[in-house]
């Protein structure tokens, strides 16, 4: 369809609007219904805009909308309709169109509706429209909230909104080329605003507390005003030119004078005295031309500095996706009467609006009433108002509402997300650096409001000055934002304003921070670090055979623990066959044919070290597949049982990685999911404070991307500012001078830089430039005749440790990264060899630490001897040198046949293993050697291997009664260190480092016992007996409950917490292993979890007193007969069962009696119990079940059975 031919709908629709005779407008009859139709047509218009166009292209707008405003506003149903239609048809293209399109048919339609847009907004710069605007504005705010209807509210949206897209249209640079001082469209449309007196409608809806709703609409109105202004040239106009602007000017014309003037004496210099047709040709010496000879040069040698390479050559184009971005915002300055409306429009606003509406504004952005990007305009407002109130009479009352640490905040925030948001949103990079600018703008005019505050008379400005900077200073994300937003600058989508406003910024932002570290001693300032905890993989997954092959030696060390534990489940009632399932039930295998992955899954429990599950998974397989007898048979025994599962264990059995790589593919993206979450939630931000030191600070700018960035500024010296200029050189200066780097700024494309600064005519005009190149030039040609190599540094860019090699010599810089390890000579290889030769096969200790401890060289990493020797080919891999917490050490045949001969040679004396562990060759702990003892079928059971111990009978006298308990303890103790010794090796080589955390046992006992013999002397009896029995508490609660945690001791009365308080005590509970507090959050001492019911109820048995033994005894004989009587003889029988039974009692508190043990337990006890009052509840009910159980039995057994039943229970 052809867009300059109307529809013929459309055009039938704009005939009965009606028609314009004169200056007078007749509307048709159907003129209500036909402004209708319009609406109803832009709002099924296609995605070209094509109905929009076309009434743009018939000048609907300026030839019937505009007149029925201005002649017919009595008539308020159309009024409203024609309203609610200009609306639409100015909206802003780009809301039309999303974006600017790329496509080129696209934007031509882009471009056609903006020029439509230009075009209204030039028709609405007369008084008339604005008049019957404003109003009508002014009569629906005299209504009260409560005369006002919807419709009026309605009505007063769309006119503040017609306000905001007229003066939202863009300004034509094409036709509207205007200069300075002359009236633009924009500002007659200004002018127009000033006349209907819209302007002080806006400042009363601004300043009033009942029209609050349209807080986002008057500031967004009052934005696209300022627009084009300057605050600092707008809040001087008419109080004559000041004299920073006048020796601003000077600067400029002296400037262009000198550059005149240098050209004009150019010129005669180069006029020759002969005509330029006969200047005859050179030969360059030194510069080749295409080939291998030197330049001719046909032209005067006046022209020579002027000769490049390139000339005549055709540029290069720059690719558009990397081309730099361009200026969108254009400052002028407009017609004198309209900057001096606007600045007392900008007077008033500060004096009674500015802090209530940017209260309300900044209120609806925090609680997401406003639009998406509305706080783009808040930035705005803040920036400008500020500067303006800063440049005309510094006030710090009417911009309170937004001088605060909070303000700070906020702008800081937004500005990380625009940074974030244009790394991570590629697409719309451009618009996230514009917002970006603004937010940094804002930023740049809080720091220079409070940089103000510091001159300002009054000693409370002051004083609130000094605060704020205190809390911006001590936040480190306020320090660190410059040096982020240098690092990721992108001059493909960030202008050079942004450059320029980020320059200055930082250069205020350091001036402040340096002056505020010279006013006070010492700063100190918060610091954050990150450490990011590295989740732990999960241990106990299947082990795959085809990853990690097991050798049969491996096999056969692994075979005997999970025997062990097959005999102890093989006859469990409670294993039962529904708790794991045989096969997949959803998989795609029919169940028949998955028996060789239930193989596969039974070896994999297996070689994890879960027999359980293994057996529970043969009998469940058994049940599924019964036929062929492939999982045993039906009638088979346990033996049978355990013979099956080995066999399984040595099968070399097919694995499928089909179905791994399956699951793994199917894991693979909720994983990855989950991988990024999981990171952020283990990193840890760790803060704390330091004290700031400036020039610390100041050499995290010493990287090359702040160098390019303030390079690339440098590069437009001549557009840029004189303080533009300042900041640049300001910030080079520091880098070079006060931190010693100069070398830092040798570089090429820096020297070039120079050299066309030097070179200019007008180089007087930039005397700061001129002085600091030729200082860094002086230091370059100063290094350059130490170093050589100084001309090659100038082709890249450094960082201070290339610094630091250049001016204080290569290889200097300690510790680096870089720095490659000293060479190993021949002597220092050769003593290599022959330390790992020497050291390889002694097991029990690392041989590369033993080659570390004896290389008498250059000092040496572990790293380093582990590349090295793989590098000799002494090792294969690197992996050989692991450190192993747990690793199966294989036996060879020698000492196989040692470990033989040293058991036949000890077999008869009291302690076998302890012989064998001192004369054995290669060291292996206690619990290796009892099991390779039992696989060679040396010794049947483990109890063959304990210390033999000697009978003791009970004699007759009193003394010898008390000796023969102490025996007996004796033994007790030593069997039991012998027990805790061999689970105490285990626990080694299970886990390294455990043995510091293992709870007091073996001979530890008996230096607790004399601790408790010494606290009862002291009178600590009752004390002792209240730890005994937390401790035996803890012991139950975790039979019950299966888990251990840490318990407190609390100890309620005063006694007990004189207790704690001791020295003697506290030793005595070290002893036990009880922890004390661990942090000021910990009052208590705490029993660890880490203790099982066993070693609590030894640590309890351990704390007996004494005046348990002198209550079995019996007092003197009151006949003082010398001779025993038949009684006599009887209670001394009595004695000795009474020793035994006490004996039996601390087993049991100790967990080690079997349940037959307590039957012959029960049979000792024939007198009765002694002991009461200081006992528990629990362990008094415990001695009433004792009493009440049946006397069974002859009271008689000896002690050499109570020791066999200790050593079965024991192997179970």
């Amino acid at each position: 369809m052809d867009l300059f031919m109307m529809n013929c709908e459309l055009l039938a629709t704009c005939s009965t609007l009606g028609y314009l005779e004169g200056d007078t407008y007749h509307k048709e009859p159907d003129c209500l219904e036909s402004v209708k139709d319009l609406i109803r047509y832009l709002r099924h218009e296609d995605e070209t805009r094509d109905v929009r166009q076309q009434l743009g292209a018939a000048q609907i707008l300026q030839s019937d909308l505009l007149p029925i405003l201005t002649q017919h506003s009595q008539d308020k149903p159309l009024f409203d309709a024609v309203i609610r239609l200009m609306v639409n048809l100015t909206q802003p293209a780009l809301l039309c169109f999303g974006s600017v399109p790329k496509e080129p048919s696209f934007r031509h339609h882009f471009l056609q509706v903006l020029a439509y847009l230009q075009a209204y907004k030039e028709a609405f710069a007369s008084e008339k429209a604005f008049g019957v605007l404003s109003e009508t504005l002014y009569e629906l705010l005299q209504l009260g909230w409560e005369e006002r209807q919807e419709e009026d509210n309605l009505l007063i949206e769309r006119i503040l909104l017609l306000v905001r897209n007229i003066l939202h249209v863009p300004a034509n640079l094409d036709q509207d080329k205007r200069i300075d001082d002359d009236a633009s469209v924009h500002d007659q449309l200004l002018w127009v605003i000033h006349l209907s007196g819209l302007d002080d409608l806006l400042l009363f809806l601004a300043s009033s507390s009942a029209e609050q709703q349209w807080s986002l609409h008057v500031l967004e109105i009052i934005s696209l005003m300022f627009r084009d202004q300057n605050p600092e040239q707008l809040a001087g106009v008419g109080q004559g030119r000041i004299a920073q602007e006048r020796s601003t000017d000077v600067a400029e014309l002296e400037m262009l004078r000198q550059r005149e003037m240098a050209e004009r004496k150019t010129r005669a210099l180069q006029r020759g005295n002969r005509h330029s047709r006969f200047g005859g040709s050179y030969v360059v010496q030194g510069l080749k031309s295409i080939g291998e000879r030197d330049l001719i040069f046909h032209k005067g040698l006046h022209n020579l500095r002027n000769y490049s390479s390139d000339l005549g050559k055709q540029p290069r184009r720059v690719p558009k996706r990397r081309q730099a971005a361009q200026e969108l915002s254009i400052q002028r300055r407009s017609a004198l009467n309209v900057r001096l409306f606007l600045r007392d429009f900008c007077s008033e606003f500060l004096e009674n609006c500015y802090n209530r509406l940017m209260g309300l504004v900044k209120d609806n952005l925090l609680h997401e009433k406003a639009q998406q990007h509305d706080e783009t305009y808040y930035m705005w407002a803040l920036a400008f108002f500020m500067a303006f109130n800063r440049a005309a009479s510094f006030r710090p009352g009417l911009v309170s509402e937004t001088l605060s640490v909070r303000t700070f905040h906020f702008i800081e925030q937004n500005l990380t997300n625009y940074y974030e948001m244009m790394l991570t949103d590629r697409k719309e990079a451009a618009s996230w650096a514009r917002r970006m600018h603004l937010a940094l703008k804002a930023y740049q005019e809080l720091l220079a409001t409070v940089n103000e505050m510091d001159i300002s008379p009054d000693e409370a400005v002051r004083e609130s000055g000094r605060i704020i900077k205190n809390n911006v200073f001590y936040v480190m994300e306020y320090r660190e934002l410059f040096l982020a937003l240098f690092r990721k600058f992108d001059e493909r989508f960030q202008p050079r304003s942004f450059l320029r406003d980020l320059v200055e910024t930082t250069h205020l932002f350091l001036k402040m921070l340096e002056r505020f570290c010279r006013s006070r001693g010492n700063l100190v300032v918060q610091n954050k670090r990150k450490k990011r905890k590295k989740k732990k993989k999960a241990l106990e997954q299947p082990v795959a055979a085809g990853n990690t092959p097991y050798s049969p030696e491996e096999l056969e060390a692994v075979w005997p623990s999970l025997a062990e534990q097959l005999q102890c489940c093989v006859q469990d009632p409670g294993l039962t066959l529904d708790s794991m399932v045989p096969f997949d039930a959803a998989s795609e295998v029919p169940v028949e044919e998955q028996q060789a992955e239930a193989v596969v899954r039974i070896q994999d429990c297996l070689l994890a070290g879960q027999a359980p599950q293994a057996l529970t998974l043969l009998r469940s397989a058994r049940e599924v597949w019964p036929e062929g007898d492939v999982f045993g048979s039906q009638d088979i025994s346990p033996v049978e049982e355990i013979q099956l599962l080995k066999q399984i264990l040595h099968a070399p059995l097919p694995r499928q990685q089909g179905t791994e790589e399956q699951g793994t593919e199917e894991r693979g993206a909720e994983e990855e999911d989950e991988e990024e979450d999981e990171e952020e939630e283990l990193q840890v931000v760790q803060v704390s404070e330091k004290e700031f030191n400036f020039l610390d600070y100041l050499k995290r700018f010493a990287s090359s991307a702040v160098i390019r960035a303030y390079v690339l500024l440098l590069r437009s010296y001549q557009q840029n500012s004189a303080h533009t200029n300042h900041c640049v050189v300001k910030m080079l200066h520091r880098l070079a001078r006060d931190l010693k780097m100069e070398a830092l700024l040798f570089q090429l494309s820096l020297f070039c830089l120079f050299n066309r600064l030097l070179s200019d005519s007008a180089a007087g005009a930039y005397k700061e430039l001129v002085t600091f190149a030729k200082y860094i030039l002086g230091k370059f040609f100063a290094l350059a005749a130490v170093n050589q190599k100084a001309f090659v540094e100038l082709l890249f860019w450094k960082n201070t440790s290339v610094v630091r090699e250049m001016t204080e010599g290569y290889g200097s810089v300690d510790g680096g990264s870089s720095r490659k390890p000293p060479m190993w000579s021949p002597e220092e290889e050769a003593q290599l060899q022959e330390l790992y030769l020497a050291h390889k096969d002694v097991e029990g200790q690392d041989v590369v630490d033993t080659i570390l401890a004896h290389l008498n060289t250059v000092p040496r990493t572990r790293r380093q001897v582990i590349h090295h020797l793989v590098r000799l080919g002494l090792a294969n891999s690197v992996k050989d040198f692991q450190r192993k917490g747990t690793q199966i050490v294989l036996w060879t045949e020698d000492q196989e046949l040692e470990l033989q001969r040293l058991f036949e040679e000890f077999q008869d004396s009291d302690d076998v293993l302890g012989h064998i562990m001192k004369n054995i060759t290669a060291k292996r702990s206690r619990a290796r050697i009892v099991d390779k003892l039992l696989a060679l079928g040396l010794v049947a059971e483990r109890r063959e291997l304990y210390k033999k111990r000697r009978k003791k009978l009970a004699p007759s006298s009193l003394p010898n009664e008390e000796a023969s308990l102490k025996d007996i303890c004796q033994e007790g103790l030593e069997e039991e260190e012998n027990l805790s010794e061999e689970e105490n090796e285990e626990d080694e080589e299970k886990e390294e480092g455990s043995e510091a955390e293992q709870a007091p046992q073996g001979s530890s006992f008996l230096s607790t016992e004399k601790l408790g013999q010494c606290l009862h002397q002291e009178g600590f009896s009752a004390q002792l007996l209240w730890l005994q029995n937390c401790l035996l508490r803890a012991a139950g609660d975790r039979e019950e409950d299966g888990c251990s945690q840490a318990i407190p001791l609390v100890p309620l009365t005063e006694e007990n917490e004189e207790a704690m308080e001791s020295k003697q005590f506290q030793q005595l509970l070290h002893k036990l292993g009880v922890r004390p507090p661990a942090s000021e959050q910990e009052t208590f001492w705490r029993i660890p979890a880490k203790l099982s019911p066993i070693q609590l109820r030894r640590l309890a048995a351990s704390l007996r007193q004494p005046e348990e033994e002198e209550e079995l005894q019996p007092g003197p004989d009151p006949k003082g007969s010398g001779e025993p009587g038949p009684e006599e003889e009887h209670q001394k029988e009595h004695r000795a069962q009474a020793l035994m039974a006490l004996s039996l009692a601390r087993k049991k508190k100790a967990g080690l009696v079997s349940p037959e043990e307590e039957g012959g337990e029960e049979q000792l006890k024939v007198a009765p119990r002694k002991r009461q009052l200081l006992d528990s509840d629990e362990e008094q009910e415990e001695d009433e079940g004792r009493n009440k159980a049946p006397e069974l039995g002859a009271p008689g057994i000896q002690k050499k059975k109570r020791f066999q039943i200790e050593d079965e229970d024991e192997n179970d």
